[in-house]
Formats: structure tokens, C-alpha cells, sequence
């Protein structure tokens, strides 16, 4: 719920630093998100605790990706004027940021060769490959020692880079266009995906391990409702925080309500023995 409602709160964010800054206040606004998050990433490279480093690290890559990657392309669509692509009743359908935004789709494939490739991944779709259509480099490091905090939030930056830049190809006119059939086919597949994942989500046991596969199952999830708010079916309310600003700020009181529950609930048994034999195994070395 809260890695689901944050995708929209990041949107409420950005349209509302935009819009009551402006520029350059909101370049600086956003140096500064940027900047938390980098902090947030150090804290959660710290900790021992795998849940604590998860929830660091998602929060890390909300505001890095908010703060960095998302103004760095309305900064740059801003500087080089790049028009709005318009629908056929002149209303704006994709904005500026997002079609300079598609010019980074080979820089995202070309980094994704290493992580599809790396022998220490822990993705499940990663991993499919290696097994099914042989493309593995070799058995994981033995004893190697994963840092949460770090793997959460470079893929969840991934994840939404990678999402966006899916939803503007097959939105792209020469590509199919956001009302072809094949586009339809798209989003009811996604939605099943989505659907799919969270019937397995439901089945965890294990927390941690739960939260990492939440944020996948989130961002797949934020996609069906992408589809059905372009063509309409919907109205976006986090896109208008100028309108329903206490709306929004009760669905971000209610996700941090959520997180500090999580935080605070007891680690459980078995997360207690893992730190423990972490602690005892960075103190021998």
C-alpha cells in the first residue's frame, strides 16, 4: 500500500515544487531532495537490520529519483524548449520532461546488461534467465555479503525508470499510440501481472524478503492505473495538489503511519539471529 500510494505522492511532489516555486527555486528544492536521499542511502548502508536498510533504501530512491533524475529532465526540457506532445483535442498528453526523458533509453538498456549479467543478483526474473535460457556467469560469491539498502534502492530506481520509459514507447505514436488495440492488450496483461504478483506477495512469511517484492508488485500495479488515467477512465487527484491538497496529505500521513508501524513492530525471532550472526561475523573480520 505505502510503495503503491508513494508513486503518486512523488507526482503531488514534484507538481507542487514546480508550481509554487518555479524557477530556479524549485532546481534548488530539488538539489536538496537529492541530496536527502543520498543521506538516507548512507544512513540505510549502516544498519545491520535488513528490514530497516529496505525501507531506507526505497525512501532513498523515491527522493534521489524525485529530486535528481526527474527535475534534471524538466531543467533540461525547459532549457532546450521542448513543446508538449499534444492529444487530438489540443490538450497536453505528455509533457516535456518525459519525451526528453525517452532519450534515455539506451543509456538504461546498456547499464541493465550488467545487472541482467551479474552472478550476484537475487532477482527473480534475473535469475529465470540464467536458469532457463542459459545466460548465467557463474555460482553467487559464497559468503558474499549484500547491502539492502544499496540493492533497494538502485533497483527501485531502476524498476521506475524502467516503467516509465515502457509506458512512453508504447505511447509513442510510431511505436503504437496509448489507444491502439495492441495498447489495450498491453495494459489487461499488466494488470493481470500485477494481480499475479500480489496473490504471491500475500503467501510471504518473511518480512524483509516481502518488502523487496512489494515494490515491484507496486510499480506494476501504479502502471494499470497509468493506463486507465490516459485514457480518461479516471481522474489522477495526486496530479492536483492545488486542489485536493488535504486529500494528498492525508494519504502521505497515512503511509508514514504505515512505515513507523512497520519500524516499530518487533524483528522476530529469526531477523534478530541473522543481525546477530552479521554483528559476530564483522567483528571476527
Amino acid at each position: 500500500m505505502v510503495f503503491f500510494l508513494s508513486q503518486g505522492l512523488g507526482h503531488a511532489v514534484m507538481i507542487q515544487v514546480e508550481h509554487s516555486m518555479g524557477a530556479p527555486g524549485m532546481y534548488y528544492a530539488a538539489g536538496a531532495m537529492g541530496l536527502a536521499g543520498a543521506v538516507l542511502l548512507w544512513l540505510g548502508m549502516r544498519q545491520n537490520s535488513e528490514v530497516a536498510g529496505t525501507w531506507l533504501g526505497y525512501f532513498a530512491a523515491w527522493l534521489l529519483w524525485t529530486g535528481w533524475v526527474e527535475f534534471s529532465f524538466v531543467y533540461y526540457a525547459r532549457w532546450l524548449d521542448v513543446a508538449p506532445l499534444l492529444d487530438e483535442a489540443g490538450e497536453v498528453a505528455t509533457n516535456p520532461e518525459y519525451l526528453v526523458m525517452m532519450s534515455s533509453l539506451g543509456v538504461m538498456l546498456a547499464t541493465l546488461v550488467y545487472f541482467l549479467f551479474n552472478r550476484e543478483t537475487r532477482c527473480n526474473f534475473f535469475r529465470w534467465c540464467h536458469r532457463w535460457l542459459g545466460m548465467g556467469t557463474g555460482k553467487p560469491t559464497e559468503g558474499h555479503m549484500r547491502n539492502f539498502a544499496a540493492i533497494t534502492a538502485l533497483e527501485t530506481i531502476y524498476l521506475i525508470w524502467f516503467f516509465y520509459l515502457f509506458l512512453l514507447v508504447i505511447y509513442d505514436e510510431n511505436v503504437l499510440g496509448d489507444t491502439h488495440p495492441a495498447t489495450y492488450g498491453i495494459a489487461a496483461l499488466n494488470a493481470a501481472w500485477a494481480i499475479y504478483l500480489l496473490q504471491r506477495l500475500l503467501r510471504f512469511r518473511r518480512v524483509a524478503t516481502a518488502l523487496r517484492y512489494s515494490i515491484a508488485t507496486a510499480i506494476i500495479a501504479w502502471n494499470a492505473y497509468e493506463f486507465v488515467g490516459r485514457w480518461g477512465w479516471v481522474g489522477d487527484f495526486f496530479v492536483q495538489p492545488e486542489k485536493y491538497g488535504w486529500q494528498i496529505l492525508g494519504v502521505g500521513a497515512l503511509s508514514l503511519a504505515i512505515v513507523a508501524f512497520c519500524l516499530f513492530m518487533p524483528a522476530g525471532k529469526r531477523e534478530r539471529e541473522r543481525v546477530a550472526a552479521m554483528e559476530r561475523e564483522l567483528s571476527a573480520g
